[in-house]
């Protein structure tokens, strides 16, 4: 299984940028699929997550700023983040829990991590 995202970028502080990530392979079933962010020195935290069949999650810091949307068929989700502060700066990762048609056991995907940075 693979998670391919992108959108990462350098924006100014109150500008907007869109993350999109897509998950490939042999996937069974998907619990969630979601963004979550690090900065150095710090634990990854969740940022938004959309479980199947269910309403999204935000942090609490982004809420109101950013959406998050899923492509169920497609297995797609997409971070929409407007109003982008400078503490939003961190490399954000695309993170799904799932399960293959290789065993069917659920654990979490990551994808490889994008940047944004935000100037004030």
């Amino acid at each position: 299984v693979q998670l391919q995202a992108s959108g990462g970028g350098l924006v100014q502080s109150g500008g907007s940028l869109r993350l999109s990530c897509a998950a490939s392979g042999p996937i069974f079933s998907i619990d969630f699929m979601g963004w979550y962010r690090q900065t150095p020195g710090k634990e990854r935290e969740l940022v938004a997550t959309v479980p199947s069949g269910g309403t999204p999650k935000y942090a609490d810091s982004v809420k109101g700023r950013f959406t998050i949307s899923r492509d169920h068929a497609k297995n797609t989700v997409d971070l929409q983040m407007s109003s982008l502060k400078p503490e939003d700066t961190a490399v954000y990762y695309c993170g799904s829990q799932l399960a293959t048609t290789v065993d069917y056991y659920k654990m979490m995907y990551w994808g490889k991590g994008t940047l944004v940075t935000v100037s004030s």
